[in-house]
């Protein structure tokens, strides 16, 4: 009786510990999870421009750019921007079961993203003065 009390209460006292401070690794899983920004990989994204697909150089560089870009502010379905003059990088993002088309306005002091998934679209801004310049 006595042990197996001991045990319980170790084990409960261990799940307390967990669940009140979980590991680095779980913490970073979970917002990548819930990031409206996230980063992207080379292996999973195309990107394309006008229709035409970036390749070496020019894909690495490109996401190299927007991964870096500092989140800015998320737009509600009232004050989406509307640009018909600036032709957008489509990235189109292959994860698990799930693909996410990227639209990328870039103005000269920010960069408007429009993320469309299965069932809604969010649309965000950017801030990155490498991003700006291309």
């Amino acid at each position: 009786m006595t042990t197996g009390f001991i045990i319980l209460t170790i084990a409960i006292s261990l799940l307390k510990v967990i669940i009140a401070s979980p590991p680095t690794f779980v913490v970073e899983w979970l917002l990548g999870k819930f990031a409206l920004h996230s980063k992207l990989s080379e292996e999973s994204a195309t990107v394309t421009l006008s229709g035409k697909r970036l390749e070496g150089e020019e894909k690495t560089q490109f996401i190299r750019m927007f991964n870096e870009a500092t989140f800015f502010d998320k737009y509600n379905e009232y004050n989406l921007p509307a640009s018909k003059t600036v032709t957008p990088f489509i990235i189109d993002v292959n994860t698990g079961k799930r693909g996410v088309t990227l639209s990328v306005y870039i103005y000269s002091g920010h960069a408007d993203v429009f993320k469309h998934g299965k069932k809604k679209t969010v649309a965000y801004s950017l801030r990155s003065e490498s991003l700006q310049e291309c």
